[in-house]
């Protein structure tokens, strides 16, 4: 999860490298809490519960980025630019807040813009909104990639 953090045996886990005391916590709930941030912490409601913060990893902490092409990016701005060429399979915006490292705000006008322009669709998902790219945005990212999408 994190340098530092490991399993002691004993019913004893080390959070950090610090020659702190420790805290006996039998008997007490531990919660693991994984998080987008690049940085740990705990947290604790003595003596009842206790909970190791941690960024977590997989798909959507470390994507594999796909960079946008220079062109794409000079046309539609760099950051636009990378959430067409994402949108190649469909994501919600949430999902793209944690891939582009952007806040919501600046992720939906991006999306506003792209579906204004005709280059995303979006549909429903239960309560989340997909968006993917449309024909022409995929023609736009084939063409500034040199005739193959991504």
């Amino acid at each position: 999860m994190r340098p530092g953090l490991r399993w002691l045996g004993e019913g004893r886990l080390q959070i950090n490298a610090y020659g702190n005391p420790p805290r006996e916590i039998s008997g007490a709930e531990l919660f693991f809490v994984p998080v987008t941030p690049q940085a740990g912490w705990v947290a604790w409601d003595e003596p009842r519960r206790y909970a190791v913060v941690y960024p977590c990893s997989g798909t959507l902490a470390s994507p594999d980025s796909v960079a946008a092409p220079e062109t794409l990016a000079a046309l539609l701005g760099p950051a636009r630019a990378a959430i067409l060429v994402m949108l190649g399979t469909p994501k919600t915006t949430s999902q793209l807040v944690v891939l582009t490292g952007q806040g919501l705000g600046s992720v939906g006008r991006h999306l506003k813009i792209l579906w204004d322009a005709g280059l995303l669709h979006r549909r429903r998902a239960g309560r989340s909104v997909l968006y993917y790219r449309s024909e022409a945005g995929d023609l736009l990212v084939s063409v500034q990639n040199g005739g193959t999408a991504p």
